[in-house]
């Protein structure tokens, strides 16, 4: 089945793939979110043990999904993955020392014999709640504004000759870092931080049985959805309006060589050129406004953590399919164009796209899994009760 595309047809497929991994990931930041919530919504032991324990039913999913966006990035696009986890690594040990510490939290809060304290791992879960979305938000954002690397693949011919076998250069001096300097990038991390707390709120609405945190979930509604509408629309702006890089052929369509050059307003060219994505981009916008918004002023509405999930998977997948389809450069090269890198000079090869095509039919499975998994331990709201008797809890 697979061996009948072209090598082009299976780089567009894993991009794809890629890109939908990512919108899902977005949405279960409703964990990271929810953690930088704790005191904000807990007023004493009890309610912050019942919103940390909510929590925890569903870290793991998170983590998965991350596990499994890098490793399926890593497979298929192994330029990009060698260029930005090997250049701006700063960045990536950052993202990775915050996870790993979000998992040593949720697994020693509670133990006996905590010789750090519980205070010390609620803090480890904030810090994975901030770092974790800001930076992997602005992190995202260089597909659009670029990063100093530079590209050059006949350094493998060295290999033999005792020469440099380094593909990828990184030209920066702060490794990654000075992505959350550019406003565009900080802006979308921004927005994926307080989108991440809104979708933590939903979360608590749906998942929590306790009026108090009902309450205050609905007055941080309100407090979180400004600064990410503000976030959010300066971060749409400047890509709409800013220029892009179109990728043209050398000689013809079929052509194995391209050259990368500017294009105004390439990102909205994109989305006139796709309207598809324009209109799944769209409907995304509404559904997440819908879901806060409704949540926020209808009594006792709890549901609109689906609404917004929704329309998160949908508005993060169209921005990945603007940054990466219709022969656009999906990481530019800030310090030298024509080492931006594109799915067509940046995948895998066609015998091992199609191989992971096969496994990739496995994804419907996964899927069902996790939402079978998903329903079993939200049968039932946590309450003050659950945490008072004694069963496991984080």
């Amino acid at each position: 089945m697979f061996e009948s595309l072209s090598h082009f047809a299976l780089q567009q497929y894993w991009w794809v793939i890629v890109s939908l991994l990512a919108s899902l990931l977005v949405f279960l930041f409703f964990v990271q979110g929810g953690q930088t919530l704790i005191f904000t919504l807990g007023k004493n032991e009890l309610e912050r043990k019942m919103i940390v324990n909510a929590l925890g039913r569903k870290w793991e999913f998170t983590f998965t999904t991350l596990v499994t966006f890098g490793g399926a990035f890593f497979a298929s696009f192994p330029l990009f993955y060698s260029t930005s986890f090997g250049g701006a690594y700063w960045v990536w040990m950052i993202i990775l020392f915050a996870f790993v510490i979000q998992a040593v939290a949720y697994e020693f809060r509670t133990k006996p014999g905590n010789f750090l304290g519980q205070r010390t791992y609620e803090a480890f879960l904030i810090a994975n709640g901030a770092l974790g979305t800001i930076l992997i938000g602005a992190a995202v954002g260089t597909f659009f504004t670029g990063s100093d690397f530079s590209v050059n693949k006949l350094n493998l011919t060295n290999i033999f000759e005792g020469g440099s076998t380094t593909i990828s250069s990184w030209e920066g001096p702060a490794y990654g870092l000075e992505a959350a300097l550019n406003i565009q990038n900080l802006a979308l991390g921004l927005a994926v931080f307080f989108l991440a707390r809104i979708l933590g709120l939903l979360y608590f609405m749906n998942s929590i049985q306790d009026e108090n945190i009902f309450k205050r979930s609905k007055k941080q509604l309100v407090v979180n959805s400004i600064p990410f509408l503000v976030f959010f629309l300066l971060f749409v702006v400047l890509m709409l309006t800013s220029v892009g890089y179109a990728v043209i052929p050398e000689s013809g369509v079929d052509s194995m060589f391209w050259r990368i050059q500017p294009e105004p307003f390439k990102y909205l060219n994109n989305f006139l050129e796709m309207p598809l994505v324009l209109i799944m981009f769209l409907l995304g916008v509404v559904l997440v406004l819908l879901g806060i918004v409704t949540s926020a002023f209808k009594a006792e509405f709890t549901r609109g953590i689906w609404f917004t999930g929704t329309g998160t998977v949908l508005t993060v997948f169209s921005l990945f399919m603007i940054a990466g389809l219709n022969n656009t450069a999906y990481y530019p090269s800030n310090f030298d164009l024509q080492s931006s890198l594109t799915i067509m000079n940046s995948s895998s090869s066609k015998f091992t796209l199609t191989a992971m095509s096969y496994v990739s039919l496995l994804v419907p499975f996964v899927l069902a899994y996790i939402i079978y998994a998903w329903r079993s331990l939200n049968f039932k709201k946590i309450d003050a009760e659950e945490m008072q008797s004694g069963d496991h809890a984080y």
